[in-house]
């Protein structure tokens, strides 16, 4: 019940801070597009349900450990420095190319790096214009150029029919493109793949990926609309992209796409191995064999105990069953198996 409350609470002060946010960067909501409140409400709803699920993910004993132990690592003293360039080495590595997933498969690799980077070259634009932290306006007596605002302050100018009003005013195409195109190579995968199809989950694999693209198709479709068929149908198609969207925002906290907001943390884990691997190792009690850090299982007993499970051995010398190595367990395993095996008079036909 603790878990949940203090869950509850930090997703109440997220929410407030984004409403916040949304009233002071909006000049108090007087740059809010009304056709835009839907997407602003699901927001929110989805702001409050992530930190809610992060909250109580960050509660979990084992992620908690790896919180706590990742922040320590990352901070201690004398490391700050080497630990900042690596952490920039691996946002680089891990999150802007994506090279953990290169080593799984270069089509695998384009497809999830085409949707990230379609999706976050989308919530860039959108979610700034949702909020009114950026307009546009025309300039006093002149209708062919724009300035842009940011948080109510005037910042650049623009002719409309100059190359950077052509790609900021379409930024959402290119980033439609770039996700219908990591879609359709994500779907080729699980169709023909059979270990990826065997393993799929409607829910979780099929799902995101037609939402995404849903929203990527209805929202080309508003701009063929307004461009080519002088705005037929755009009420519709502006429903309909709306429908998806906001449906989107809503199952954010529930379906795959939390792993989006779960991934960063894992940098932690990076620390933490590191540092384990420099420190002391654990030797097996049996045969003296290194086989993992000490803090590692050190910390993987305190957190058996959290959950309530205990293998503490009564050999004074082993102490707890974390203390043997995979190889030793196996081995005790089998003699365990063989020797009720015996008992039960399994060799008694030979």
């Amino acid at each position: 019940m603790q878990a949940i409350v203090k869950a509850f609470t930090w997703a109440v002060l997220a929410t407030a801070l984004l409403g916040i946010l949304i009233v002071l960067g909006s000049r108090n909501l007087k740059h809010l597009d009304a056709a835009l409140i839907g997407y602003m409400f699901a927001s929110l709803f989805a702001v409050f349900g992530l930190t809610y699920r992060y909250s109580m993910w960050l509660q979990r004993p084992p992620t908690a450990m790896y919180w706590r132990r990742g922040w320590r690592v990352f901070f201690r003293r004398g490391a700050l420095g080497s630990n900042l360039a690596l952490w920039l080495r691996r946002i680089v590595q891990g999150f802007a190319l994506n090279l953990f997933i290169w080593r799984r498969g270069r089509s695998r690799w384009a497809a999830h790096w085409l949707i990230m980077w379609g999706c976050i070259v989308a919530a860039a634009i959108t979610f700034p214009l949702v909020f009114g932290w950026i307009h546009f306006e025309t300039l006093p007596g002149n209708f062919e150029w724009y300035r842009a605002y940011l948080f109510g302050w005037p910042t650049f100018a623009f002719p409309i029919d100059s190359a950077i009003g052509f790609f900021i005013f379409h930024g959402l195409v290119w980033a439609a493109f770039l996700v219908i195109a990591g879609v359709m190579l994500a779907m080729r995968r699980r169709m023909r793949e059979h270990g990826a199809a065997a393993v799929q989950e409607f829910g979780e694999d099929i799902l995101p990926l037609i939402l995404l693209f849903a929203i990527s198709v209805t929202g080309l479709m508003l701009t063929a609309s307004y461009t080519w068929m002088k705005g037929y149908a755009f009420d519709f198609l502006a429903i309909l992209h709306a429908i998806t969207v906001i449906f989107t925002l809503l199952y954010l906290p529930f379906g795959k796409f939390f792993h989006i907001f779960q991934r960063p943390a894992q940098l932690g884990v990076a620390f933490y191995k590191d540092a384990g691997a420099a420190g002391d190792q654990a030797l097996c009690r049996r045969c003296g064999v290194a086989f993992a850090s000490r803090m590692q299982v050190e910390d993987l007993i305190v957190v058996e105990r959290e959950l309530g499970y205990r293998y503490e051995l009564s050999d004074s010398q082993v102490q707890h069953y974390q203390w043997i190595c995979p190889r030793c367990r196996r081995s005790a395993l089998a003699v365990a198996q063989g020797s009720l095996w015996a008992s039960c008079g399994g060799g008694a036909g030979d």
